[in-house]
């Protein structure tokens, strides 16, 4: 298969930003989008160029010249559209949360191997590029042996026009029964996610402290313990609605601190922009010397753009390097393009 052809299922609030990928991604042609509304759902079909609207999932499913389904309708029902797709013989993507169950997330897996057919559970912030380097970066040893890992997530406000544009109907699911934990269910899997991903180590417990205000299961508080009992992980989700900040996005802002035996690594961003700092910050010393490196998202855009090899490359370049000027001869030649001066990124060494 050259060309995956792609069917959409569901055109509500988040699909336009999981679409951005499969648009960007030449080995892909959206060609269907399947909604109940049928002026949001024709209006996507428009807007990403697919030549076929259904108002019909069985009718989609049907359409032989179709490869695989992206799964964007609301959690709880997830699995029936899941294995309908799969029986039909589609390959399938689906956005997390997999499911409201466990039942239903491995009765998915089974729909899957008995069809013989690729399931994907998409878990966006493992393509985060700050994330990715932090992810490199710990496994490289920038900061010697992880002891612990905090994820803090501030919900508030913004005037993004993304957040404008979201309709109400698209979160009423998310606040009745038919959610096991309304958005602190649905958000906080990401950073659940995150929690095994980064320092690729299983959970064993978990204790957490959760409140309610208004129509969020929010403030919280959490602790996790892992498989490597030298390991402790602590995640706070924190509720200010009347808050603005800055986001392109959703009104949320993220960070994420991983300590280790030797240094310290910031991700200072992911949905939002509050704070003026560089996406990632990595801080390390010795009794001789004193480093804090900051890394421009830029940097990382361009890497992973033109050269995947040196993206891979990155972390231990940049750590190589004392001096900024070397550091930014070394990038231009990698990336093999004439505007490298214009990539932020700073190295000082204090005494």
């Amino acid at each position: 298969m050259e060309r995956v052809r792609l069917g959409v299922l569901g055109a509500g609030n988040i699909a336009a930003m999981n679409m951005r990928g499969y648009l960007e991604d030449p080995r892909c042609d959206v060609v269907a989008v399947c909604d109940t509304d049928e002026d949001v759902g024709r209006q996507a079909a428009d807007d990403w160029g697919a030549s076929r609207f259904y108002a019909d999932l069985d009718d989609m499913l049907a359409d032989d010249t179709i490869d695989a389904v992206e799964v964007l309708t609301p959690t709880h029902l997830h699995h029936d559209h899941v294995v309908a797709a799969l029986k039909a013989g589609k390959h399938v993507s689906v956005q997390k949360p997999v499911a409201n169950s466990v039942e239903d997330a491995l009765a998915m897996q089974a729909a899957a191997e008995a069809a013989q057919r690729t399931l994907r559970i998409s878990e966006c912030f493992v393509h985060y590029p700050p994330l990715e380097l932090a992810k490199r970066l710990v496994a490289d040893g920038a900061i010697g042996k992880p002891t612990s890992l905090r994820i803090r997530t501030l919900v508030g406000q913004t005037d993004s026009a993304f957040q404008a544009g979201l309709r109400m109907d698209g979160y009423r699911w998310r606040l009745d029964k038919r959610s096991p934990g309304g958005h602190l269910f649905d958000d906080m899997v990401h950073k659940y996610a995150m929690a095994l991903w980064l320092l690729d180590l299983g959970i064993t417990s978990v204790q957490a402290v959760v409140r309610r205000r208004d129509y969020f299961f929010e403030p919280c508080a959490v602790i996790f313990e892992y498989e490597d009992p030298e390991v402790l992980g602590m995640m706070e989700v924190q509720y200010a609605p009347k808050f603005y900040m800055r986001s392109q996005y959703y009104g949320a802002d993220e960070f994420f601190e991983i300590t280790g035996d030797e240094g310290q690594l910031w991700v200072t961003r992911a949905t939002g922009e509050m704070l003026d700092l560089q996406p990632v910050m990595l801080f390390t010393g010795t009794e001789r010397e004193r480093k804090t490196s900051e890394i421009g998202e830029l940097i990382m855009s361009r890497l992973r753009r033109y050269d995947k090899v040196a993206y891979v490359r990155f972390a231990s370049v940049y750590l190589d390097f004392k001096d900024v000027q070397e550091f930014m001869a070394e990038l231009k030649d990698l990336l093999k393009t004439k505007d490298a001066a214009e990539i932020k990124g700073k190295s000082a060494t204090k005494p």
